[in-house]
């Protein structure tokens, strides 16, 4: 299945997903974006980094949603350097060159993870 497949749960072992730190939280300011809650599936390489094919996550944009995956896998070095190299879906769209914090995500979206593929 590609990566716009129908939005189903793989019902291994609690959801432990992704927060934003406490430090972002001190950051907010009353017209910060609001926070949702949605999907960050992985695929590939970053998939096998990460040890999961997709955790929750709680964020307003795409920067804040990595943020909270940097942090939550910072013993994951392998996720880290994956995730420099990866191309991004939200809610099917490609990011592109857009910068991360300028990307708002929807509530029960989904952010794609995807790493170069070989041969595409």
């Amino acid at each position: 299945m590609g990566p716009h497949r129908s939005g189903r749960r793989t019902g291994r072992g609690p959801s432990r997903g992704v927060a934003v730190t406490a430090a972002a939280e001190a950051r907010r300011t009353p017209d910060s974006p609001v926070r949702v809650s949605g999907t960050v599936r992985y695929w590939a390489a970053a998939k096998s980094a990460a040890g999961r094919a997709e955790e929750p996550y709680l964020a307003a944009t795409l920067a804040e949603a990595l943020a909270a995956v940097r942090a939550a896998h910072a013993g994951r070095p392998e996720l880290l350097r994956v995730l420099t190299v990866c191309s991004f879906l939200v809610d099917g769209d490609p990011v592109g060159g857009r910068e991360h914090a300028e990307v708002p995500l929807t509530e029960g979206g989904t952010v794609e993870v995807l790493p170069p593929f070989a041969g595409g």
